[in-house]
């Protein structure tokens, strides 16, 4: 892929870690000047330590405050904003709906989706008075189905997706693009701790989940794989993608069985 990010500035929330990490450094690598943004200051400043080039702005996506700080301090520093992936998300433990306490669900709403609102919000002026470019939100398979023991997830990402193609619509005459990614399992730490909840929870032996992968995925995806289908959706390539959903899932919500 052709380096058409050279120069560019662009914002990765919730890249302290995991997949926003190594977004961060693909595009980096591209020659965009990023921003690496988390609610955890020294995540963030260890991960910009590692990226030529790279600042760490510290914000927590639920505060519009933090958001509208982010924005602000992005132009202070390079003076324009092309893109943002709007990546920071949670996953909290694993309840069925009638066990899920109202506090696990607000918070994963408020980080969830209440934060990709916000990040679309404030950033996307600031976006098109740098000439445009445009936003990129992270769904996930679990927003476009049910998702047992997990329905606050779920629902989080499914209502992204809807927000990224309202947000499109919007923005379009602002030259302003907005897509989102829609990734299926993906081997980072977090789906680690999560597997043995969901085995025991779902009655499957040991094992059970890799089974299933296997068959309906063929292995997990790979951050990077993300970071490829990310930069594909914020480059110039994509002039003409706004308001569409990506689904990187090696074809896992294709089958039936």
């Amino acid at each position: 892929m052709s380096a058409t990010l050279e120069d560019k500035v662009v914002i990765v929330t919730g890249s302290g870690g995991g997949i926003g990490a190594v977004i961060a450094a693909r595009f980096a690598k591209e020659g965009a000047r990023v921003i690496v943004s988390d609610r955890d200051r020294g995540a963030a400043e260890a991960v910009a330590s590692r990226i030529s080039g790279a600042i760490a702005i510290p914000a927590d996506v639920t505060s519009e405050q933090d958001v509208s700080a982010l924005i602000e301090r992005t132009l202070e520093a390079h003076s324009a904003l092309h893109h943002v992936v709007a990546n920071a998300g949670v996953i909290r433990a694993s309840h069925p709906i009638a066990e899920t306490p109202l506090d696990v669900w607000r918070s994963t709403m408020s980080v969830n989706l209440d934060g990709v609102f916000l990040t679309i919000k404030h950033s996307a002026a600031a976006i098109a008075n740098s000439g445009g470019g445009s936003i990129l939100t992270l769904s996930s398979i679990s927003g476009t189905g049910g998702t047992p023991l997990a329905a606050a997830y779920g629902a989080s990402k499914a209502a992204v997706r809807n927000l990224t193609a309202t947000a499109a619509g919007e923005l379009r005459a602002q030259n302003v693009r907005v897509n989102a990614l829609v990734p299926g399992y993906v081997n980072t730490p977090l789906i680690d701790s999560e597997v043995p909840v969901w085995e025991s929870t779902m009655g499957l032996a040991p094992g059970g989940f890799a089974q299933i992968i296997d068959q309906k995925q063929g292995r997990l995806i790979s951050p990077e794989d993300i970071a490829d289908a990310a930069l594909f959706l914020t480059s110039d390539q994509a002039s003409m993608i706004t308001g569409s959903s990506l689904t990187v899932d090696g074809g896992f919500t294709s089958q039936l069985f």
